[in-house]
């Protein structure tokens, strides 16, 4: 049966939170990591999300990432491409956002792409091209200090535009308040005035619906999970989709052994998250200085201070850190060099808590989540219930050995409580 979606995600977490959304609209969807492998079983499926790691790398890298993924599901009867960014809109003014939009809209023929990471429900809102995090501006949001992406600019226009080859337009809300039609009219008259690409407004939840509605005639859109909400709404109320009634119930059964989260995350949210889970589980703080210098002794210590508790209950080991104490790193070891001894760094320990027995494993962090999920060879998740917005829970498909039970947690989503929340709907 040929795909009737095709989703190409920029990173792991945010891949799950789409996935996540998919599946709560009645989508049957699968999660895979990586371009998958011809021999990869799949089950019957309206929707796959392909996740990459396409989000912090060389634009010209991230390009042929893409343009794989995009064979991949083209070859499989995909109708519409959905490219997934983060709804905080990461990227630099090298890309990759802009960048890849451009190949895909050369490879799938487009005229011009809607482009919007509005997700109300998130607290993601677009107005005349401006993103909101919450009430504030994205470049008064805790996105400024990313130490990967700083986000210092909410004008969405500007920002694809330095990106782009070509002109950027907007799609103000008062179309969008029209509905589908009077969206799909801008998008046209934007194109014939030379435009490649629109940012879309979204401040409520119908807004996803028009704009859905409008992006699904089109053969490529790029945005947050918001668009996916919006699309698989439309595609569901065409018939182009049958929708299915969840079934997540049983995701974690059958999973024994051990529990532990590994952050990653300098989110205002996770660093809140690891210290309301001190009062509840023993947890380890690494030093981001000592996995630059020293790694192996690093990951061996954090591995053997695990190994002691790991038959107590569930733990936790943290390489967040607050946005002073990064900066300080940072400035030592450079930018590039500190966040991948991170990576590297929580990637290892995730590795050796399974190898260790750990078979429900949370993860906080998009640059952990990807690594971690890379060096543990996982080819795709089956998608389980929510554990908070944009959070799914995941079942391993595909891979050698026993299941596990993972969570991908995006740094600013979850709740004080999520990694308790989390542990617990993992049946621990």
């Amino acid at each position: 049966m040929p795909l009737t979606l095709g989703v190409i995600a920029d990173d792991y977490t945010g891949a799950s939170d789409l996935a996540n959304t998919l599946s709560k609209e009645g989508v049957r969807t699968v999660q895979t990591i990586g371009v998958p492998d011809d021999g990869l079983h799949l089950p019957d499926t309206d929707a796959v999300v392909v996740s990459l790691k396409s989000r912090s790398i060389p634009a010209d890298e991230a390009v042929a990432l893409v343009l794989a993924a995009h064979q991949w599901l083209k070859a499989r009867g995909a109708s519409h491409i959905l490219f997934k960014v983060c709804s905080t809109f990461d990227s630099t003014d090298a890309g990759n956002i802009g960048p890849v939009t451009d190949a895909l809209r050369r490879a799938t023929g487009a005229g011009i792409v809607p482009v919007t990471p509005a997700f109300p429900e998130t607290g993601r809102t677009v107005y005349m091209g401006h993103l909101f995090v919450g009430t504030v501006p994205l470049n008064e949001s805790p996105l400024k200090d990313h130490p990967l992406n700083p986000m210092t600019d909410s004008d969405l226009k500007r920002v694809l535009a330095r990106q782009s080859v070509g002109k950027v337009g907007l799609v103000p809300l008062k179309d969008v308040a029209r509905g589908a039609a009077a969206v799909s009219a801008r998008l046209a008259q934007l194109e014939q005035e030379g435009c490649i690409a629109a940012i879309v407004d979204g401040v409520f939840d119908p807004d996803l619906e028009a704009v859905g509605t409008a992006a699904a005639a089109l053969p490529l859109s790029t945005g947050a999970s918001g668009l996916g909400l919006g699309l698989a709404r439309a595609l569901v109320g065409e018939g182009r989709v049958l929708r299915q009634a969840g079934d997540g119930a049983t995701i974690a059964a059958g999973i024994g052994g051990s529990a532990a989260v590994v952050a990653g995350s300098c989110s205002a949210a996770t660093l809140e998250q690891i210290a309301v889970a001190e009062a509840a589980m023993p947890v380890l703080r690494l030093s981001a200085e000592r996995l630059v210098t020293h790694p192996v002794e690093e990951v061996g210590a954090a591995l053997g201070w695990a190994r002691a508790r790991l038959q107590d209950g569930p733990v936790l080991i943290a390489a967040s850190d607050t946005p002073d104490k990064v900066a300080e790193v940072q400035a030592r070891f450079g930018r590039t060099a500190a966040g991948l001894a991170v990576e590297h760094g929580t990637a290892a320990i995730s590795e050796g808590l399974v190898a260790a027995g750990v078979r429900r494993l949370v993860l906080a962090g998009g640059e952990t989540s990807g690594a971690s999920v890379d060096r543990l060879k996982i080819p795709a998740f089956l998608v389980g219930p929510e554990i908070a917005p944009g959070v799914p829970l995941l079942r391993t498909e595909g891979q050698a050995g026993e299941p596990m039970v993972l969570a991908l947690k995006s740094g600013n989503f979850g709740g004080p409580d999520f990694f308790a929340k989390a542990l617990k709907m993992m049946g621990h």
